[in-house]
C-alpha cells in the first residue's frame, strides 16, 4: 500500500489485510483481485500516465489555492436565473461544512432519516406555499431540467393530442436551449412566442411554458395565456423567482399547473453553476406525476407522526422503460440549505429582503434614466435590460473594469441583476459604467466614494397591482420561531441527530459506494473564488476553474480508457443520458435513423430503461443467466432480431449481481459487428479502477459516478456528479452549452446539445473529486480497488455459512460488493430482509441495498475506507440477527413479537409504560455489549409506509401532530 494520503483514505492496514487474506486463502492483495478479475480484461502496464504522483494533503491545497487565485472574483450581475446570495454563517457551518449532513445517503431508511426527512418536509412546504400549489417534490436537479421535467408532465396529463409546447420567447436562453435538445429525443414539437407582448397560442398546444419574470426581467401577467391553454386541453409549467413570489402573485393564483425553478439564491452559493436544488410543484390531482422524490408524513408503530419518501419513489426500478422520469435522486444538502434559509429569516425576512432588492433595481433605473437612457420594461423585479446609446460591450468592458460582470444582450443592450449582497456604491459603479460622467464619480476606474442610495426607492414601482402578491406564506410555525442563532444551531443538531451519516458508522450500501469524504477533499468548497463565481462568467475571469476542468477531464479519461470526458451531467441519470444522447446523435449524423433499439439486461439499474425512453429509443431487454450474467444466447438473439435497428447495448462492468463478467470482450464485440454501441455504466467502477478500463472492456461510452468511485459526498440523496466519458468517434456528441467559455475540451470539440442548466454542471464540488485523486496518485487509485474487493470478498467469506452469497465469479469470489440471499432465512423462519434491515439499526449500523437487484436480499459493499473493526462489527450483527431469527423459528419467541419484527426500538419504546415483551429491554437496545456506550437510538419505531401513501401528506404537519 502507498503511504500518505491513500493510507489515511484505505481503512485496512497491512496488519489488517494480512488477517483477511489469511481467511480467504490468499498471500497478497494482489493475488486475491487478479484471481477475481478476469485476465482478459485485465489493463496491460503503460509506460506513462497522464495521473500525476500522489500529492500529500498540504501540496493538494496549495495547488488548489493557485488555481483558485486564477479566478478573477467578480460582482456578478449577470443575472439567468444566478444570482450571489448570503450563506447565514449558522447555516455554512453547521450543514454544509457539517459531515453529519453532507455524508448521509438518501433516506431509503427513514427511521434513521428523520432529520433531513424533515428539512426535506420545510421545504415542500417552503416550494408550495410560494408557488401557491398543492404539492411539491423534495427537490430537481436544476431550473432547466425541471422546466424539461413540467413539459414532460404536461404530456403525460394533458388532454390534447398534440404533440406541440409552446414555449415562452423571454425564457432563460439555457432553457431554450436544454428543452430544445431534450424535446427532439421524444417526438416533440417547441413552438416559441413572443408570449409577454400578445402572442396567440393556439389551440393544437398540450401545454406551454412562461417564465415569470422573464429571463429579461419583465414582469407581466400571465393568467390570459394560461387560460387559453386550459382551453385547449394543455398545461401550464411557469418558471418563478421564489424571492420574487415574496412579492409577486403565485403562479398557482394565477391559474399554473406546474410551478419550476431554482432555490439558489436562497443561501446556496453559485459555485460556478452548482449544486443548487431546482424545484417543482404541482396542482392538486398531478401529485403521482411528479417525478423525483417526495417526501411524505406516515406514522410510525406507535402511532407517532414519522416522515418518509412517498409514492413513486425510485419508480424507475418499478416501471423501468415505463418510468416517466430517469430521475432517481435530487439535490438534498442544497434543498436543506434553501429549506433553512427560509427557516432562518423566516416569511418577513424574506419578503424584507425582496423588498430591498426590488429597490435597488428601481434606484438603478431611476439613475439609468436621468441620464437619458431607455429600458426596455418598466415593471421589473430584480433585473433591467438597458438600450445602449452605442455599443454594448462598451458598458460591459467599463464595467469589468471595476470588478463587475454584466450581461451582453445584444450590441445594443445590457442586462443587469441585483441581488441581496448588492449594495449603493455597486449600483453608482454600474452606473458609471453606463456613462456616469467621469467629474460625478470620484477618480475614474475607481469605485466605492459615490453612491446610489436605494432605500427610498419604490419597490415594483410599474408592476400591475393585479400582480402584487396579498396572501401570507411561510405561516407554519417552523418558519417563525428559530429566530437567535443559538435557536436555530440547536434546531439543526437536533435535526442531525435524529440521522444516520458516514460519521456515525459504516453505510454498506450495494451499487452505491459511501466511501470517506475526506476533510481536505471537501475544504476548497468554501472557498470564495470557487463557491462566489457565475456560471456564465467570461472566461478570462474563470482561467483557474476552467484549468481544474480540464485537468480532471484528462484524468477520468486516463482511468476510463476513453478519449473524452464531459463534466457537465449533474447526476448519473444525466450522465447515463448524455451517453446515450451521444449514441442518438452518432448514428444520426450516419444517417443511421432506424437505429433506435437499446439493448438492456434484465438486471440494469432501473435508470438505463428510464434514460434509454427519454433518448428516444426502444428497449429491449436481454435475460441474464443463474450466475448473474448476460445471457449470451439471448443477447445474440435480441442482436439478430433488430441487427439493422440496434442503437446500443447498456451494460454494467462488474455486473449489477457484483461479478466480473467473463464474456464482457465477446459481449462488446457482437453489439459493434452489427453496428451497435456499447454503453457501459460506471456505477461499479470501484471494483475496476487501476485494473481495467471501460474503454478497452468495448465500451463506446459510460459515465461515471463521481459522488461514488471519486468521494464527492451524497449529501442525503445529492449532489452528484455523473459525468460522460467516450471514444473519439463519440466526442462531438457530448454536452455543449450556449454560455459555455470553451466548446474545445481536451477530447475534442463538445457540440451535442446541452444536458444541465449550467456549462459545467456542479462545477463547485469538482474539487473534492480533483483532490480525491491527486492526492491518490494511480498507485493510490489502484490500491483502493484492491481494498475494496478485499473487504467485500471477507464479508462474503465470513457470512456464507450464515446466508447464501447469491451470486460469486470463479473461485466463488465476488468484486466490491456481495448479495447476501435472505429468502431462505424467511422461508425457515418467517423473518423477512425489512425485518433484518431494520434490526440492524439496533445494531447501530445503517443496512445494505435492500432488494435490488433482487427481492429478498441484501447487497453489501463495505467500500476500502472502512477499517477491519467495523467490518467486523457488522459481521457480528448480522451473525447475532441470524441467531435470533433461528430463536423465533425455534418457539423461544412469537413470530408476531419479537426484537426482528419490532425493530428499531427506541428509548421510549424500551422505558415508557410496562414492558410486555417476551424478550428483555436489554435484548431490545443492546444486543451486543460494545453498543453501551455507543448507542444511535432511532428517533421513531417501525414506519407504515402504506399508511402514508393512503394518508398523502407531503408538508409540514401542525404542531399538535407530536403532541
Amino acid at each position: 500500500m502507498t503511504g500518505g494520503f491513500a493510507q489515511r483514505h484505505i481503512g485496512t492496514d497491512a496488519a489488517a489485510q494480512g488477517i483477511m487474506l489469511h481467511a480467504l486463502g490468499f498471500d497478497s492483495v494482489e493475488a486475491l483481485v487478479q484471481a477475481a478479475v478476469p485476465a482478459s480484461i485485465r489493463s496491460r502496464p503503460r509506460a506513462t500516465t497522464d495521473i500525476p504522483p500522489a500529492a500529500t494533503e498540504a501540496e493538494a491545497l496549495a495547488e488548489l489555492r493557485a488555481l483558485a487565485s486564477q479566478n478573477r472574483t467578480a460582482r456578478p450581475m449577470i443575472g439567468l436565473g444566478y444570482y450571489d446570495t448570503l450563506t447565514p454563517s449558522v447555516i455554512a457551518r453547521n450543514i454544509f461544512e457539517n459531515p453529519s449532513w453532507y455524508t448521509a445517503y438518501t433516506p431509503y431508511q427513514p427511521e434513521i432519516s428523520q432529520g433531513r426527512l424533515e428539512a426535506l418536509i420545510n421545504f415542500q412546504t417552503m416550494v408550495t406555499d410560494l408557488t401557491g400549489l398543492a404539492t411539491a417534490n423534495a427537490s430537481m436537479l436544476d431550473e432547466s431540467t425541471a422546466v424539461v421535467e413540467g413539459m414532460l408532465v404536461a404530456r403525460r396529463a394533458s388532454k390534447s393530442t398534440s404533440n406541440v409546447f409552446a414555449v415562452d420567447a423571454d425564457a432563460l436562453p439555457q432553457t431554450r436551449a436544454l428543452l430544445a435538445h431534450r424535446a427532439a429525443a421524444v417526438g416533440i414539437e417547441l413552438l416559441e412566442l413572443d408570449l409577454a407582448h400578445g402572442a396567440t397560442v393556439p389551440e393544437s398546444v398540450f401545454g406551454a411554458f412562461v417564465q415569470y419574470p422573464g429571463a429579461s426581467g419583465n414582469v407581466w401577467d400571465p393568467s390570459g395565456v394560461i387560460d387559453a391553454v386550459h382551453v385547449a386541453g394543455g398545461l401550464v409549467v411557469v418558471a418563478a423567482d421564489l424571492l420574487g413570489l415574496t412579492l409577486l402573485r403565485s403562479p398557482g393564483s394565477l391559474g399554473a399547473d406546474v410551478a419550476v425553478g431554482t432555490t439558489q439564491r436562497f443561501g446556496v452559493p453559485l459555485g460556478f453553476g452548482g449544486p443548487h436544488a431546482g424545484y417543482m410543484a404541482v396542482r392538486q390531482g398531478l401529485e403521482r406525476q411528479l417525478p423525483g422524490r417526495l417526501v411524505g408524513v406516515s406514522q410510525d408503530a406507535a402511532g407517532h407522526p414519522a416522515y418518509r419518501l412517498a409514492l413513486q419513489t425510485r419508480e424507475q426500478h418499478i416501471r423501468r422503460e415505463k418510468a416517466t422520469s430517469n430521475i432517481c435522486t435530487s439535490q438534498v444538502l442544497l434543498a436543506v440549505m434553501a429549506s433553512m434559509y427560509a427557516v432562518y429569516h423566516g416569511p418577513e425576512g424574506l419578503q424584507a429582503i425582496a423588498t430591498e432588492v426590488a429597490q435597488k433595481a428601481e434606484a438603478l433605473a431611476a439613475r439609468l434614466r436621468s441620464y437619458g437612457l431607455s429600458l426596455t420594461s418598466d415593471s421589473f423585479f430584480d433585473t433591467v435590460r438597458v438600450t445602449t446609446p452605442g455599443p454594448s460591450g462598451r458598458v460591459i468592458e467599463r464595467a469589468r473594469s471595476l470588478g463587475y460582470q454584466l450581461l451582453w444582450v445584444d450590441d445594443a443592450t445590457v442586462g443587469v441583476s441585483v441581488d441581496e449582497t448588492t449594495t449603493d456604491a455597486d449600483l453608482a459603479a454600474v452606473a458609471w459604467a453606463f456613462g456616469l460622467p467621469e467629474d460625478e464619480f470620484a477618480g475614474a476606474g475607481e469605485q466605492g466614494e459615490r453612491t446610489v442610495p436605494f432605500a427610498d426607492a419604490a419597490p415594483l414601482a410599474a408592476v400591475p397591482p393585479v400582480l402584487r402578491r396579498r396572501d401570507e406564506f411561510l405561516t407554519h410555525p417552523v418558519f417563525n420561531t428559530h429566530r437567535s442563532e443559538t435557536a436555530m444551531m440547536r434546531y439543526l443538531k437536533q435535526l442531525a441527530d435524529r440521522d444516520y451519516a458516514l460519521d456515525r458508522g459504516m453505510i454498506p450500501l450495494g451499487s452505491c459506494t459511501m466511501k470517506l469524504n475526506a476533510a481536505t477533499e471537501m475544504a476548497a468548497v468554501s472557498w470564495p473564488e470557487f463557491s462566489r463565481v457565475h456560471p456564465f462568467a467570461p472566461e478570462a475571469d474563470v482561467h483557474g476553474y476552467l484549468a481544474l476542468i480540464e485537468q480532471l477531464e484528462v484524468w477520468l479519461a486516463e482511468v476510463t480508457g476513453y478519449d473524452a470526458v464531459s463534466l457537465q451531467p449533474n447526476a448519473g441519470s444525466q450522465g447515463e443520458l448524455a451517453g446515450l444522447m451521444a449514441i442518438r446523435g452518432y448514428h444520426r449524423a450516419n444517417g443511421d435513423l432506424d437505429r433506435t433499439v437499446c439493448l438492456i439486461p434484465s438486471s440494469a439499474h432501473g435508470t438505463n430503461a428510464a434514460s434509454a425512453v427519454l433518448a428516444g429509443m426502444r428497449v429491449v431487454v436481454v435475460a441474464c443467466d443463474e450466475a448473474g450474467n448476460v445471457d449470451l444466447g439471448d443477447l445474440r438473439a435480441k442482436i439478430s432480431a433488430h441487427a439493422s435497428e440496434l442503437a446500443a447495448l447498456m451494460i454494467t462492468y462488474p455486473s449489477t449481481h457484483g461479478v466480473y463478467e467473463h464474456d464482457v470482450l465477446e459481449i462488446t464485440q457482437a453489439v459493434h459487428d452489427a453496428g451497435g454501441q456499447v454503453y457501459i455504466d460506471g456505477a461499479n467502477l470501484n471494483a475496476l479502477l487501476g485494473y481495467a478500463r471501460f474503454g478497452d472492456l468495448g465500451g463506446d461510452v459510460s459515465h461515471l459516478n463521481l459522488h461514488k468511485t471519486f468521494a464527492i459526498p451524497h449529501g442525503g440523496g445529492g449532489p452528484g456528479v455523473g459525468p460522460v466519458a467516450a471514444k473519439a468517434h463519440l466526442a462531438a456528441f457530448l454536452p455543449s452549452h450556449p454560455f459555455s467559455q470553451r466548446k474545445d475540451h481536451a477530447g475534442g470539440v463538445f457540440d451535442g446539445g446541452p444536458i444541465s442548466a449550467a456549462p459545467h454542471g456542479s462545477a463547485s464540488i469538482l474539487p473534492i473529486s480533483w483532490a480525491y485523486v491527486r492526492m491518490m496518485g494511480a498507485d493510490g487509485l489502484r490500491d483502493a480497488t484492491a481494498a475494496a474487493v478485499l473487504s467485500a470478498n471477507y464479508i462474503a467469506a465470513r457470512l456464507r455459512e450464515h446466508f447464501p452469497v447469491l451470486y460469486t465469479g470463479e473461485g466463488g469470489l465476488v468484486a466490491h460488493e456481495c448479495i447476501l440471499d435472505l429468502r431462505p432465512l424467511r422461508e425457515a423462519t418467517g423473518v423477512s430482509v425489512d425485518d433484518v434491515a431494520k434490526r440492524l439499526i439496533d445494531y447501530g449500523f445503517h443496512a445494505p441495498t435492500m432488494s435490488f437487484p433482487v427481492a429478498g436480499t441484501l447487497m453489501v459493499e463495505p467500500t476500502e475506507s472502512e477499517d477491519l473493526g467495523e467490518i467486523e462489527r457488522f459481521i457480528e450483527a448480522m451473525i447475532a440477527i441470524k441467531a435470533e431469527a433461528q430463536a423465533v423459528a425455534a418457539g423461544e419467541w412469537p413470530a408476531a413479537d419479537n426484537p426482528l419484527v419490532n425493530a428499531p426500538h427506541t428509548a421510549e419504546a424500551v422505558v415508557a409504560g410496562e414492558w410486555t415483551h417476551p424478550y428483555s429491554r436489554e435484548t431490545a437496545v443492546y444486543p451486543v455489549h460494545s453498543l453501551v456506550r455507543t448507542k444511535y437510538w432511532p428517533p421513531v419505531r417501525r414506519i407504515d409506509q402504506a399508511y402514508g401513501d393512503r394518508n398523502l401528506v407531503c408538508a409540514c404537519p401542525p404542531i399538535e401532530a407530536f403532541a
